[in-house]
């Protein structure tokens, strides 16, 4: 696999990615590439799944969070940093904050659930309740903005620092599986996506994104070739309810072939096979990748797959299945 002959902006931002990545390769987590013969031979198709659920906060995020506060100036880190995340963003900045001594103000959605409440609060950020939705995420950007003005914001995914660290997860993925097929990512604001696309484009590789029907502005903006609002809080995968940012979609336009839909019904269907089948906790935004395999199995049968798990941040008390303890007992 030849990295050198990539031509033009590509291999600019391919470059980036590959400078990322040996950032911030003393402080993430190298996470392993499963594998299931039950789930290849359920869907006719050869998976490889990335692990990020095993990564440091349990997400995917950490990488980008990490190589943005790696970027800061001595004068930026004391005057610390602020976001707004429903969980899984919000949880990599407080640790990456914890790990190189930066103070992290997160505002969290009251609707965000409990475990990635905690996740954040565990890394001693200090954190600030909205209401759900984009209104209230850009009303307290503004409001800190005048506030703090020396403090500095670090979006969830719409940043060129962002996008390089996330795409490090793709990175590590094809140096690790030869001769993969295609790829695919869960899409909400498209850090991961639009990362994932360019590592993807060097190598030649179609790359696919899934996304609940619910909520399925990404896939309306391709449609329509623009960016479209986000479609609300009205979906079981909370990590994915928001929409891309102008940096994102401008990759996600030029080098993503597809957005795959899938409903509720068939998250849920995913995420029980995953933890089944692989032996691991994903998250339901993190199922959305095999959900889209299993729907759109004519796009998949026979390749070689590579999935992006992106996160394991699960509200046990909100399992959307039942549970009868008393057969566990």
């Amino acid at each position: 696999m030849n990295w050198q002959h990539v031509a033009g902006t590509e291999a600019l931002q391919l470059s980036a990615i590959h400078q990322a990545h040996q950032l911030i390769e003393p402080y993430i987590v190298h996470t392993p590439v499963l594998q299931s013969p039950q789930l290849d031979e359920l869907t006719g198709a050869s998976l490889f799944f990335k692990c990020e659920n095993l990564q440091r906060t349990g997400a995917f995020k950490f990488r980008g969070a990490c190589h943005a506060l790696l970027q800061l100036t001595k004068a930026q880190r004391a005057a610390g940093v602020y976001t707004v995340s429903s969980g899984n963003h919000g949880a990599a900045l407080a640790c990456a904050g914890q790990l190189l001594g930066i103070k992290v103000t997160v505002a969290v959605p009251a609707s965000a659930p409990a475990s990635k409440k905690a996740n954040i609060a565990r890394y001693h950020a200090t954190t600030v309740e909205i209401e759900p939705g984009m209104p209230a995420r850009e009303a307290i950007i503004a409001q800190w903005q005048k506030e703090r003005p020396d403090a500095s914001f670090i979006p969830p995914y719409n940043h060129d620092h962002i996008i390089a660290g996330q795409g490090t997860a793709a990175l590590e993925l094809i140096k690790t599986v030869a001769d993969l097929d295609c790829l695919i990512t869960p899409v909400g604001g498209g850090g991961l996506l639009s990362g994932s696309a360019m590592v993807a484009h060097s190598q030649s590789l179609p790359i696919y994104a899934a996304e609940p029907e619910q909520v399925d502005d990404a896939w309306a903006s391709l449609q329509s070739g623009s960016i479209e609002p986000s479609r609300g809080p009205n979906s079981i995968c909370d990590g994915l309810l928001t929409n891309l940012g102008d940096r994102t979609f401008a990759i996600i336009k030029q080098h993503v072939n597809d957005i795959l839909r899938i409903s509720e019904d068939e998250v849920v269907a995913a995420m029980r096979l995953l933890w089944q089948e692989l032996k691991v906790i994903v998250e339901p935004s993190s199922a959305t990748v095999l959900a889209a395999v299993l729907r759109y199995p004519d796009l998949f049968k026979g390749k070689r797959v590579g999935l992006i798990i992106s996160g394991g941040n699960v509200d046990l008390s909100r399992l959307p299945w039942p549970v009868d303890y008393q057969e566990l007992t």
